[in-house]
């Protein structure tokens, strides 16, 4: 049986993968601090027929035979770089400038990680995420607030009725990794911390390389529409020509159980 028919498949997998990944991508093109990923490749093992070194006849053969069986996705990175900063003009709206992420407690009392930055407030006037789960550490706006000040330090206060001077509210801080690329995606736009991330490092922004806080704007997907639209028509073409060698290879095939 040709190896190749196994190997086209491979190709045709992996392929069909990277074109997921593509799909995950362009679906998320608006979503707020979304990070695009790609689709890496690697080879699979080889047939060794023949080994390079030495032959049988006891020379020295500079090359061997080996057949290789095929590829597979080996990892879908995240790509972290800076997404649009859009202004909204809505105070409870801010944005990451640079490195870091942003605490959010879930409601089994778990930490999540964030970089998409619409504030909400919930019935006690919590600081929260579009999914009600407040911000790590909580902050409470008054119910009689009549404005919020979030400084690109981080720190929040608010006016109130009646108050010359704003008072201070509390302190947001960012989080970064060693490793952004092993955090865990569990969707609403949050990551956890796993073994290869690294332990979660909580400090002030503009502090040891975080980046700083944009209030009244949030920070867009940094997916590329027209480079993605490129990578499915590559995606295409190669599944195409993967394709093609099943229908060769069968062809071949046909022709060899035809010989009489």
């Amino acid at each position: 049986m040709f190896r190749s028919l196994y190997v086209a498949a491979t190709g045709m997998v992996a392929q069909e993968t990277r074109l997921d990944v593509i799909a995950n991508n362009l679906a998320n093109a608006n979503t707020a601090g979304f990070k695009r990923q790609d689709a890496e490749f690697e080879d699979l093992i080889y047939q060794q027929v023949r080994t390079p070194g030495r032959l049988a006849d006891g020379g020295m053969g500079p090359t061997g035979v080996q057949i290789g069986l095929g590829s597979r996705v080996v990892a879908t990175p995240r790509y972290f770089s800076q997404g649009t900063i859009e202004q909204t003009g809505n105070p409870l709206d801010l944005a990451i400038e640079g490195k870091g992420f942003m605490s959010v407690t879930r409601p089994d009392g778990t930490v999540a990680y964030t970089r998409a930055g619409q504030m909400k407030l919930d019935s006690q006037g919590r600081l929260t995420n579009t999914s009600g789960m407040p911000f790590e550490p909580p902050i409470n706006v008054p119910l009689d607030a009549t404005d919020v000040i979030i400084g690109a330090d981080g720190k929040v206060s608010a006016t109130q009725q009646g108050q010359p001077a704003p008072i201070e509210l509390g302190q947001l801080q960012l989080v970064m990794f060693a490793n952004p690329n092993g955090l865990k995606p569990v969707g609403h736009n949050m990551y956890e911390a796993t073994a290869s991330s690294g332990d979660a490092q909580t400090g002030l922004p503009t502090t040891d390389g975080r980046g700083s806080i944009l209030q009244n704007a949030i920070e867009g997907s940094n997916v590329e529409v027209v480079r993605e639209m490129i990578d499915m028509i590559r995606v295409q073409r190669a599944y195409e020509m993967n394709s093609k060698v099943i229908t060769t290879a069968d062809e071949m095939l046909r022709k060899a159980s035809s010989l009489k």
